[in-house]
């Protein structure tokens, strides 16, 4: 029987499990996403009651093998971002896209560190999209779908500052016609500033419409729930809102 021991990992998503455990997503950095069972958790004495909640840093403990294990220790080691708003929105966006893009026992330590910086980020509420894009860019490197955003597809052209491209997921960056506009192109100058982690507020809408495009096609047209979430959470809020986020 395998044996993993205090693990830094994060909650990413729980749900009941029989009368009073829990079944959960669970993203660790050596080991990079588990399920585990955690017995008894939904009890009223249980000691893990209030712990096993997304964004929560732990050090967390689990045992045995195949695709789940059961959860033996978990304790909270700092506080949890105050995420709230749009911030917790973005949070679970986040969340859900890890869960979406990986696979469970593929470690992927580095991208766990981008994640508990991001969602420090996220938890001062400034620059979401900023924030948003360039984590979507490291988890799309981690996931194996990494952006080529140094030279135009299928060459060893260097992108240009003032031309517009078209972004084709698995090629790479298209150049279209000089002074384009046409929907779904972004100017060679958010691309490269997306490289360098670096977005320029004027060029975050190109490049939200174009990861979003981009992780649509990952998960083979598959909607993501965090959004439908949103929107329900936001009854009769302007379109404003979730469109410059995700």
């Amino acid at each position: 029987m395998s044996r993993v021991q205090l693990q830094p990992s994060y909650v990413l998503h729980g749900r009941a499990f029989r009368e009073s455990s829990q079944l959960l997503e669970v993203f660790s950095r050596d080991h990079g996403r588990v399920g585990l069972v955690a017995r008894g958790a939904r009890g009223a004495k249980s000691r893990w009651r209030g712990v096993l909640q997304p964004f929560r840093p732990l050090l967390a403990s689990w045992q045995g093998r195949g695709e789940l294990a059961t959860l033996t220790s978990a304790d909270q080691v700092a506080a949890p971002p105050p995420l709230a708003g749009d911030a917790l929105y973005c949070g679970l966006y986040v969340n859900e896209l890890v869960m979406r893009l990986t696979h469970r026992g593929d470690p992927h330590p580095e991208l766990f560190e981008h994640y508990r910086e991001t969602l420090g980020a996220l938890s001062s509420g400034e620059g979401l999209q900023v924030v948003l894009r360039v984590f979507e860019k490291h988890l799309l490197e981690a996931a194996g779908f990494g952006l080529a955003l140094e030279y135009e597809a299928g060459s060893e052209v260097p992108l240009r500052e003032d031309l517009r491209y078209a972004y084709r997921p698995g090629e790479g960056a298209v150049r279209v016609g000089e002074g384009a506009r046409e929907a779904g192109t972004v100017p060679g100058r958010a691309l490269m500033a997306l490289e360098a982690g670096n977005p320029g507020q004027e060029d975050l809408p190109a490049l939200r419409d174009m990861m979003r495009a981009i992780i649509r096609f990952h998960l083979g047209g598959r909607p993501l729930a965090s959004d439908a979430l949103y929107r329900a959470g936001r009854p009769g809020r302007r379109q404003a809102s979730k469109e410059e986020l995700v």
